[in-house]
């Protein structure tokens, strides 16, 4: 009879035992689906350093297209936060920084491009000016 009892018992916490782990399995699955992820405020930051950083560099003479592209990304990032669309704004927000980076890449390489062509023209002047006048002796 104590025997029978000891195997009821056990039997009985190996039930509870049991519901127990899938109800805490049940409640940690629906608490990480139904949890959203934080505001990428991380990307966002970034995004909007970068664009600070080429208007400075005055990107915009140079690669107009991409800075509007960036700062048009930027903005949309913030409207995907607030419409709790986290997922969406790490995406644009990592868009928007692309987008500056590319458009300051750009204009680096049209200033140096410009610089390169000044130097040519101050080359080419002094080899002119070297076969205009004779070897002076």
């Amino acid at each position: 009879m104590i025997r029978k009892i000891k195997q009821l018992k056990t039997e009985s916490m190996r039930s509870v035992l049991k519901s127990t782990t899938v109800a805490a399995a049940a409640s940690i699955l629906f608490v990480a689906c139904s949890s959203n992820p934080q505001p990428p405020t991380q990307q966002i930051t970034a995004a909007e350093s970068a664009i600070s950083h080429a208007e400075q560099a005055r990107v915009a003479d140079y690669a107009s297209p991409e800075l509007s592209e960036a700062r048009e990304k930027l903005a949309a990032a913030r409207d995907s936060v607030a419409k709790d669309e986290m997922t969406r704004a790490a995406r644009y927000a990592e868009q928007a920084k692309l987008n500056a980076d590319l458009a300051a890449a750009k204009a680096d390489a049209a200033k140096a491009k410009a610089v390169n062509e000044e130097l040519m023209k101050g080359t080419t002047a002094v080899k002119e000016e070297l076969q205009r006048t004779p070897g002076v002796q």
